[in-house]
C-alpha cells in the first residue's frame, strides 16, 4: 500500500476515535485508562455497581462489517464508512451514532453476527443486541441513527448478583444468524435465539457442576471459573458439534454433541457424519470391543439417524450439499455429559520464575480447505485441528487435536471413571512479557512491575485471510504468530508412506519446527511503568479495503499496519521418473509418471552448479508489512523524560535488535547476491549446453536423412520379395500336407455345383432355372402393371361416387355396401398375400400399392 493511501494518516485524527466524544479529555481521566500499579486494583476486581471505563478483562470494541467500521466508546456505538474516508480525503471526517437507549452500560465487547445484520453489545454483566442500519446510512443528514436494541436475558444478566460475562459469540449454524451464545464465569453457556425470544435461553449447558451441600471439595476457585470458550471445527467428525471451555486454571473441558435449537446445517455434513459412525461400528464389529464402546456408538447412531430423518427428500448422498433446517434430536433421554479435563501430553512448560498466571482465552483453528483436499496428496493433514491457549504471563500453549472428541451422554452404561480426553502439547510459546517486566528494577515503596501481569488479559484472534496467522493482543501490545513452519513440518511428517514411515516421522518431528513470533506494537512505557492496554484488533476482509491490521488502545489511539498477501503454493509433487521394466514397457503405454527417459547408471552427464534443495528467500527479505521492530504507542508523558537504568537498558536492547537485524539483512543480501551469481552462471552453462545439443541434433538429422531414405527403399523391396517367397512357401506346405481333396471338400464343391445349376440352369435356354423364372415374373409384372394402375384409378373414382351415394343412402343400404366392401377388401388382401409369397420364392421385390 502506498504511503498516500495508508490508513494511518486517514484515521489518526478521525473523530470516531474520540474519547466519549470529548477531544479535551484531561490527563487525570486518561490515567484511569492506563494499566499501572495505581490502577491495578481496578483491572483485577469486578464491581457490578461500578462499571467504569477501565479496560479490564476481555475487550473487543471495534468491528468491521464489509467497509463499515463500528466502534464502541463507553456507552455509545459509532459507525463510519471506510470507503468514504478513503475516497473523500479532503472532506470533513464524520461518523454516525447508533441511538440505542437500551444500551445503558459500559460496552466491553461488540460482536457482529455472520450476516452482519445484528450486533451484540456486551458489558461486564449485561448483553444487548442492536439491529444494524442498512447500507446507505452515511447519506443521512442526521448525525444519529435510531436503531432497535433489545436486552438479552435480563433475568440472568441484569441483576446485581449475576455472574460476570466471560465471552459472547454467534453460532455460525444458527438459523438466520440469530443464535447468540453467552458464557458466564460460573460455567453456564446460554443459547438465545434473538429472532424468537431474547429473554429466555433455548438451551443451557453447564461446564461447572454445582457443589453438593455440606460437602468438602479441594477444588481451587480458578478451576470452577470459566474465562473463555470456542467452537470446534471439522468436516466428517464431531468437531462442529463440540464446544470447548477454558477455566482460569488452564483446564479445558468439552461438551459434545451440541446443536442450536434452530440450526441450518449442511446436508453433506450429516451424510459424512453418518459414514463416520458406520466406519466406527464396522471396525468395532471386527474385534472384541468393550460393551460400553458398542453402547456409545449405538447412541451416536441413534443421534445421527434422528438428524438424517429431518433431511428433506432430494438430499440423499452423494447429492450436492445444501443448507437444511433441523432441530437437536430428542431421541436420547440422557443429558449430554461434560468431558474433561483434557490431559495435556506432555505437560506444558512453565515460564522460568513465573507463577503461571490465569488462562485468558482459547481458540480452535482448522487448517486446510476443500480445494486442497482435492489437489493435495497428503489428505491426512487437510483438516488438522490446532488449539491455542493464552495465559496472563504471556505464555501460549499450542495444542494438537489428535484425539478427536466424540459425542457422549450421561448414562450409567457409558460411565467410565478415570477416562479423560487428551490434547498433544506441541509447543509452549513465550511472548517475553514476564522477562521484560522482571528486568525492570523496583522503585522504593512500589510493587514490582511483574505484578502488572495480574491485570493482563491476552486475547487471540485469527487472520481472516491466512489460516496460519493469528494475532494476540494484550495489555502491553500486539504479537503475531505464524504457525506455517509447524504445519509444513507436520504435513511433511504425515505424508510419509513407506516401510520406514515411523522412523521418518520421528526424524521429521525431531526437527522441532517452531511458531514464528513477532511483536508488532508495544504500549508499555519503561519510563512511567504503565501501559495503554490494547482493547481491540480488527483485520479487514473486504475486496474494496486494503489488507491491513487496525489496533486500538485504551485511549482510543489507532495504529494501522498494511499487510502483504502471501501466496501459499502447495508442495511440489515428486516428478522423478519411475523405473520401467521391460514387460511393462512392452505391454502398456507410458503413463504420466514414467514418460521421461531414465538416466543410465554411472555419473551424470551434466552437473548443475545449484544445490538440489530449493533456495528459500530469507524472511527478512520478504516484507510482510509488519515492522521488524515493534512500534511504540506509549502513554502521554506526564513529566520531562528522564534517563534511568531501565530506559538505558531498553534503548540498549533496541539497539541490539536493530544491529542484529542489520547484520541478518547483510547476510541475507550476500547470500542472495551469491545465489543470483550462481544462477547467472548456471543459465550461461545451460544455454551453451542447449546450443551444443541443438548442433548435435542438426548434424544427426543431416547425415541420417539420405541414409534413412535409402534404407527405407531397401526395406520395402526386401519386404515385397519376402512376401512372394512366403506365398510360395505356404503353397508348397499346403500341397505337401494335403495333396488331394478330402471327402468333405469334395462334398462341398459338389454342393456348390448343384446350387449353381439350379440358379443359372443347365444351359443357356433352361427355363426351369431360377434366373429364367425371375425374368419371366418381371415381364408379367411389367405387362400387368398398367392395367392394375387403370383398375386402381377406376376403383378410386368408384369409391368417390360411393361416398356421394352413401351420403343419401339409408342405414340398411349403407350396411349392405359396407358388407360388400369388406368382402372385396378381404379378397384383395388374400391376392396381395399370394403375390408376396410368390415374390419371396422368386426373390423379387414388389413395391407397395399406392393406396396401402
Amino acid at each position: 500500500m502506498d504511503s498516500d493511501e495508508a490508513w494511518g494518516p486517514l484515521l489518526n485524527d478521525h473523530p470516531i476515535f474520540a474519547l466519549k466524544g470529548n477531544n479535551t479529555f484531561d490527563d487525570s481521566h486518561k490515567s484511569q485508562l492506563e494499566l499501572s500499579t495505581n490502577t491495578l486494583s481496578k483491572f483485577t476486581t469486578v464491581d457490578p455497581k461500578r462499571d467504569d471505563a477501565t479496560p479490564s478483562g476481555r475487550r473487543q470494541v471495534m468491528a468491521l462489517r464489509d467497509a463499515d467500521l463500528v466502534v464502541a466508546a463507553g456507552k455509545e456505538l459509532r459507525i463510519t464508512s471506510l470507503g468514504d474516508v478513503k475516497l473523500g480525503k479532503s472532506t470533513r471526517k464524520t461518523y454516525k451514532v447508533l441511538h440505542t437507549p437500551n444500551v445503558d452500560f459500559e460496552i466491553h465487547q461488540i460482536v457482529l453476527n455472520p450476516n452482519g445484520k445484528l450486533l451484540a453489545a456486551v458489558g461486564a454483566f449485561r448483553v444487548a443486541v442492536v439491529v444494524m442500519p442498512r447500507p446507505g446510512y452515511n447519506r443521512l443528514v442526521s448525525d444519529s441513527i435510531d436503531c432497535k436494541a433489545v436486552k438479552v436475558g435480563q433475568y440472568y444478566h441484569g441483576s446485581e448478583d449475576s455472574a460476570p460475562i466471560a465471552k459472547v459469540d454467534w453460532h455460525p449454524w444458527g438459523e438466520a444468524g440469530s443464535t447468540l451464545l453467552v458464557m458466564t464465569t460460573d460455567g453456564r453457556l446460554r443459547e438465545y435465539d434473538i429472532s424468537f425470544d431474547a429473554e429466555e435461553p433455548q438451551q443451557t449447558l453447564s461446564f461447572v457442576p454445582q457443589r453438593k451441600a455440606n460437602a468438602f471439595a479441594a477444588d481451587d476457585d480458578s478451576e470452577r471459573e470459566v474465562t473463555s470458550f470456542t467452537l470446534g471445527k471439522g468436516k466428517a467428525d464431531w468437531g462442529p458439534l463440540t464446544i470447548y471451555a477454558l477455566m482460569k486454571s488452564g483446564d479445558v473441558y468439552a461438551i459434545c454433541p451440541y446443536l442450536p435449537h434452530n440450526t441450518v446445517i449442511p446436508s453433506s455434513y450429516v451424510h459424512s457424519l453418518e459414514c463416520f459412525i458406520s466406519a466406527k461400528q464396522e471396525f468395532i464389529a471386527q474385534g472384541d470391543a468393550p460393551s460400553h464402546i458398542s453402547t456409545l456408538y449405538d447412541y451416536q447412531r441413534k443421534y445421527v439417524n434422528a438428524l438424517t430423518k429431518q433431511l428433506p427428500p432430494g438430499t440423499v448422498f452423494p447429492a450436492a450439499s445444501r443448507p437444511v433446517s433441523v432441530h437437536p434430536p430428542k431421541t436420547i433421554s440422557s443429558a449430554v455429559t461434560r468431558q474433561g479435563p483434557f490431559l495435556l501430553q506432555p505437560s506444558p512448560r512453565i515460564l522460568e520464575g513465573s507463577e503461571g498466571g490465569d488462562a485468558t482465552d482459547i481458540i480452535y483453528l482448522e487448517f486446510g480447505t476443500d480445494a486442497e483436499e482435492n489437489e493435495r496428496e497428503g489428505k491426512e493433514t487437510d483438516h488438522l485441528g490446532v488449539i491455542f491457549v493464552t495465559y496472563q504471563d504471556g505464555k501460549i500453549d499450542l495444542l494438537l487435536d489428535v484425539d478427536k472428541v466424540e459425542a457422549r451422554w450421561d448414562a450409567k452404561q457409558l460411565k467410565r471413571p478415570n477416562e479423560f480426553p487428551m490434547l498433544a502439547v506441541y509447543e509452549t510459546i513465550d511472548l517475553g512479557l514476564f522477562t521484560s517486566l522482571k528486568q525492570l528494577s523496583a522503585k522504593p515503596g512500589e510493587s514490582p512491575a511483574v505484578d502488572l501481569l495480574r491485570g493482563n488479559h491476552p486475547v487471540i484472534i485469527p487472520d481472516p485471510i491466512h489460516d496460519s496467522i493469528v494475532y494476540v493482543y494484550h495489555a502491553f501490545g500486539v504479537h503475531t504468530l505464524n504457525v506455517s513452519p509447524v504445519l509444513e513440518n507436520l504435513a511433511q511428517a504425515l505424508r510419509i508412506d513407506d516401510d520406514d514411515a515411523e522412523s521418518s516421522l520421528q526424524a521429521t518431528l525431531a526437527q522441532s519446527a517452531q511458531t514464528v513470533v513477532q511483536p508488532i506494537l508495544t504500549t508499555f512505557s519503561v519510563d512511567r511503568r504503565c501501559s495503554n492496554p490494547v482493547i481491540s484488533v480488527a483485520v479487514p476482509n473486504d475486496v474494496y479495503l486494503t489488507y491491513s491490521i487496525f489496533i486500538l488502545t485504551s485511549v482510543m489511539r489507532l495504529t494501522v499496519f498494511p499487510l502483504s498477501l502471501e501466496s501459499e503454493t502447495p508442495p511440489p509433487k515428486n516428478t522423478l521418473p519411475l523405473q520401467i521394466t521391460y514387460s511393462a514397457a512392452s505391454t502398456s503405454a507410458p503413463s504420466d509418471s514414467n514418460r521421461w527417459l531414465v538416466a543410465g547408471e554411472g555419473p551424470p552427464s551434466y552437473v548443475s552448479l545449484l544445490s538440489e534443495t530449493q533456495y528459500k528467500v530469507p524472511p527478512i527479505l520478504k516484507p510482510s508489512g509488519l515492522p521488524p521492530i515493534p512500534k511504540l504507542s506509549l502513554p502521554s508523558p506526564s513529566s520531562q523524560f528522564m534517563l534511568t537504568p531501565d530506559t538505558l537498558r531498553y534503548i540498549g536492547k533496541t539497539i541490539e535488535q536493530i544491529t542484529g537485524q542489520i547484520h541478518e539483512l547483510y547476510i541475507a543480501q550476500c547470500a542472495a547476491e551469491v545465489r543470483a551469481t550462481l544462477q547467472k552462471q548456471e543459465l550461461g552453462r545451460q544455454t551453451e549446453k542447449c546450443r551444443e545439443i541443438q548442433g548435435t541434433l542438426t548434424k544427426l538429422k543431416q547425415n541420417a536423412t539420405s541414409t534413412t531414405e535409402t534404407r527405407l527403399k531397401e526395406v520395402e523391396e526386401t519386404q515385397k520379395s519376402s512376401m512372394k517367397r512366403l506365398d510360395k512357401l505356404l503353397q508348397r506346405l499346403m500341397e505337401r500336407a494335403s495333396p488331394e481333396l478330402s471327402e468333405q471338400e469334395n462334398k462341398w464343391f459338389e454342393e456348390l455345383k448343384r446350387l449353381k445349376a439350379e440358379t443359372l440352369g443347365q444351359g443357356r435356354y433352361d427355363e426351369g432355372s431360377l434366373s429364367s423364372r425371375v425374368k419371366a415374373l418381371e415381364r408379367d409384372y411389367t405387362r400387368l402393371l398398367p392395367s392394375l394402375k387403370t383398375l386402381m384409378e377406376k376403383e378410386q373414382q368408384r369409391n368417390e361416387k360411393t361416398k356421394e351415394l352413401n351420403s343419401s343412402l339409408g342405414f340398411t343400404q349403407a350396411f349392405e355396401y359396407g358388407k360388400r366392401s369388406n368382402e372385396d377388401g378381404k379378397r384383395i388382401t388374400k391376392l396381395e398375400g399370394e403375390l408376396n409369397r410368390l415374390a419371396n420364392k422368386l426373390d423379387v421385390h414388389l413395391p407397395r400399392p399406392a393406396n396401402s
